[in-house]
């Protein structure tokens, strides 16, 4: 992990560049949330744009307020936007797990799903939070099995069997070797 991390919170891998969401990602937010196959483990239902432009505020927004947040996804040699992955706190209601740490959370449009794509962003990820925390959490449904492999492959831990918004899902933490015990300053 680390592979290509700049000074800022821009990181690179071998295929992707990821930045931080901005406002010229809404058109590619909005596309990526209405599309059923990507919100089919997540939540359900497609998204209205409403609901995209919120969610865009939320990922810009973590940076700002805590320090840390998602990244728009693309494919370093076009530039193509295939996903979010990052980190947030959510508040989740209901399920407990977290213990104040960050939840991690990938999406990937389903054109650039079952390439690797997720593992290598989700691995770029966890490089960037490697002496930031000491542990993140993500929530998965059970029968998302592509984001089970997700989580397998970059080393987190399944740990406890949840509800959220009355619906089944599963926890999963990935424990940084370099600190212990939570979020750090």
């Amino acid at each position: 992990m680390g592979e290509g991390m700049n000074d800022d919170r821009t990181l690179t891998t071998p295929r992707l560049t990821m930045e931080p969401h901005g406002l010229d990602d809404f058109g590619d937010i909005a596309a990526m949330w209405a599309d059923p196959q990507v919100t089919r483990f997540i939540g359900g239902a497609p998204h209205s744009a409403e609901e995209s432009w919120s969610r865009l505020l939320r990922l810009a927004g973590c940076w700002d307020l805590l320090g840390f947040g998602s990244w728009a996804v693309r494919i370093t040699d076009n530039g193509t936007f295939i996903g979010s992955i990052g980190f947030l706190d959510a508040h989740r209601s209901g399920v407990d797990g977290f213990g104040g740490n960050p939840e991690i959370g990938w999406a990937l449009v389903p054109a650039a799903q079952g390439q690797g794509f997720a593992s290598e962003a989700v691995a770029a990820a966890l490089g960037w939070g490697d002496g930031r925390f000491g542990r993140t959490v993500a929530m998965i449904d059970p029968g998302n099995t592509g984001s089970v492999a997700v989580a397998a492959r970059c080393g987190f831990r399944y740990f406890a069997d949840a509800r959220y918004k009355d619906a089944p899902t599963g926890l999963w933490e990935f424990r940084y070797p370099r600190l212990s015990g939570g979020l750090t300053g």
